[in-house]
């Protein structure tokens, strides 16, 4: 069984398989949680915060989930398309979900330049 990412306030606890978490997007002292399933969990929980629950995640690959400025954490496996110019990220599984997110052309410029350089360094 896959390690679970769980994320808990003062009055909610929320446990989410890695597969099945497609992104995280931040608002203020708020983050949305976005599912494969189409599933939506708001939590008062920061950016930062999440991404460091994510980290200290046993068993969970170091490069599965990317922070894409200040902003948005996207699940590495689901990243179908990068257009910095277009400011513009998909994510999606080929054939049930498909969300289109904006991003800032800096950030999105080295999330396609890290890509890039992991497909020949096989890192």
């Amino acid at each position: 069984m896959d390690n679970l990412l769980i994320f808990s306030t003062a009055s909610e606890l929320i446990r989410i398989s890695p597969k099945a978490l497609v992104y995280v997007a931040a608002g203020g002292n708020y983050s949305t949680f976005k599912l494969v399933n189409g599933t939506e969990y708001i939590q008062t929980l920061q950016l930062g915060h999440v991404e460091n629950l994510i980290a200290e995640t046993p068993g969970l690959e170091a490069n599965s989930f990317i922070r894409i400025g200040k902003s948005l954490i996207v699940n590495n496996d689901f990243i179908s398309y990068i257009n910095p110019a277009k400011q513009k990220i998909i994510l999606s599984d080929g054939s049930t979900f498909r969300y289109e997110l904006s991003a800032s052309k800096e950030a999105l410029k080295t999330l396609k330049e890290y890509i890039e350089k992991r497909r020949f360094t096989n890192e």
